[in-house]
């Protein structure tokens, strides 16, 4: 009687979360207004540009470090290559050790898995270690709304969860806050005088999230890889707040998703060897747990009850795609977004998803839908930064050209810009089309220029000089230098 109250209870007041509407995301106001922000694109250049320095370093310190890029691409692709086969090594392997191993369809099915977990264990207090799928989903919110204690503890989720933000960057979630901001919110959280020592303030959480450590009933974390042979689960982390999440509470709850996963041990060590070099110019992170099913008889610590729950979510929608299939490679290092000259000056938020960057304009389209982020795949320069730094050699600017290819194919983008692709089509197929578009366009922008300075254009070109003037055209073409010249 008491766990279905519990269990009605629950559903009753995630049932109230899910009944607010999330605003439609709009990337071109968000990445203006972001773009506009000095103190934001200060302080997100001061940590991408460090970490992909780093990641350039350390990555000389291997034997031949293209090759191992290779090797480590060709691991992620043969598993998504037979997915379904892994899986059910995994899982019976999982079952082996005492744990349990549950497949979600999506986003919903996910999370009333784990409230049933909850229910039936009777769970009040829950731990979190960093998991960018539970973010994916809004897991935390969920858990928060069905009236359950949960709380962040890798230091930087633990800030965004306070400050009822989001995180800005997969492996550094609050990236775009800086030290006097923190110390401020510490201030208001705690009541606490402010003082903004890193040190201080990180020892102001220890000791908060200490004590949720001792008296958490379950602890939920994610997964950087899935071992198939082993049916392990793999963390990698600086904090240790995932290892004390998997050990201390008495129920343990793994959420993955499905691409995660790896054929074996020593294809594991591949992935060790590019993760926190590619991340943050690491060697290796500080914490790297191996872990799977429940307390053996006479273990002090770990789980007496260890669930994994292996996400879909839109994943195998992709995997059905063999031309985009190679973006489930990714590791999640953060390491294309560091590289990216659009994200360093527009940031995490203005991506509308929890995964930013050159990955995220790629994967968030295809999972979430490509009529909801058909801004997404425009949001590149197609520099080749982030192909060059990715460690598994997912060919993100020609994915990025296909989605565009895709949007104009599928007629989801702006009826206006369709008709003046048609338009510039048409100019370009005649010469005497092309010299009378030439010469329209310079009689025209040198009419409304200034000082040699275009400082506004008229629609549909006005966000060119959103932020920067456009010089005006010269008033002879090179055509007609090079004719004269002659």
């Amino acid at each position: 009687m008491l766990q279905q109250l519990v269990q009605s209870t629950i559903d009753r007041k995630v049932a109230e979360f899910h009944a607010h509407e999330l605003p439609k995301f709009n990337f071109d106001k968000v990445s203006v207004d972001s773009s506009r922000n000095e103190r934001l694109k200060r302080a997100i250049d001061n940590a991408v540009v460090r970490n992909d320095k780093g990641r350039q370093l350390k990555m000389l310190e291997l034997p031949d470090s293209d090759r191992i890029r290779t090797l480590a691409g060709d691991i992620k692709q043969h598993t998504l290559d037979y997915l379904d086969y892994y899986l059910i090594q995994f899982t019976a392997n999982v079952e082996k050790r005492g744990g349990q191993v549950h497949f979600a369809s999506d986003g919903e099915h996910a999370k009333q898995i784990i409230l049933d977990i909850v229910s039936s264990a009777s769970v009040k207090r829950i731990i979190k270690s960093k998991s960018m799928v539970s973010e994916e989903i809004e897991l935390a919110h969920v858990m928060e709304a069905a009236g359950l204690d949960v709380v962040e503890t890798d230091l930087g989720e633990f800030i965004v969860q306070i400050d009822h933000d989001k995180p800005s960057h997969i492996v550094t979630p609050i990236i775009h806050k800086d030290k006097e901001s923190i110390a401020k919110l510490f201030s208001e959280y705690f009541g606490t005088p402010y003082n903004d020592d890193p040190e201080a303030l990180t020892a102001q959480a220890r000791v908060y999230l200490r004590d949720k450590f001792r008296k958490a009933d379950l602890g939920m974390t994610g997964g950087n890889f899935l071992v198939a042979e082993t049916g392990d689960v793999v963390t990698v982390e600086n904090e240790g707040n995932a290892r004390q999440s998997m050990t201390t509470p008495r129920v343990l709850i793994s959420l993955v998703g499905i691409e995660k996963l790896v054929p074996r041990m020593l294809d594991l060590s591949v992935m060790l060897k590019l993760l926190a070099r590619s991340a943050t110019g690491q060697t290796m992170t500080i914490y790297s747990s191996v872990f799977g099913g429940t307390r053996s008889a006479g273990e002090t610590d770990g789980p007496e009850a260890a669930h994994v729950v292996l996400i879909d979510n839109g994943r195998t929608e992709i995997l059905a795609s063999e031309e985009y299939r190679e973006t489930l490679r990714c590791i999640r290092c953060g390491a294309c977004l560091n590289a990216c000259p659009i994200y360093r000056k527009i940031g995490g938020h203005s991506y509308g998803s929890v995964y930013p960057g050159p990955i995220g304009a790629l994967i968030t389209p295809l999972m979430q839908g490509l009529e909801q982020y058909k801004d997404l795949p425009n949001a590149s320069s197609l520099c080749g930064a982030c192909y060059e730094a990715c460690p598994v050699k997912i060919n993100i600017p020609k994915h990025l050209i296909n989605l565009r290819r895709d949007v104009v194919k599928r007629e989801i983008n702006h009826p206006v810009e369709r008709l003046i692709y048609r338009a510039y089509a048409w100019a370009m197929g005649r010469p005497w089309r092309y010299r009378l578009a030439s010469w329209g366009q310079k009689t025209t922008l040198r009419l409304i220029g200034h000082k040699g300075f275009v400082r506004r254009l008229p629609f549909p070109g006005g966000g060119w000089t959103q932020v920067r003037d456009m010089p005006e055209p010269a008033k002879k073409t090179f055509r007609q230098l090079w004719q004269n010249k002659k």
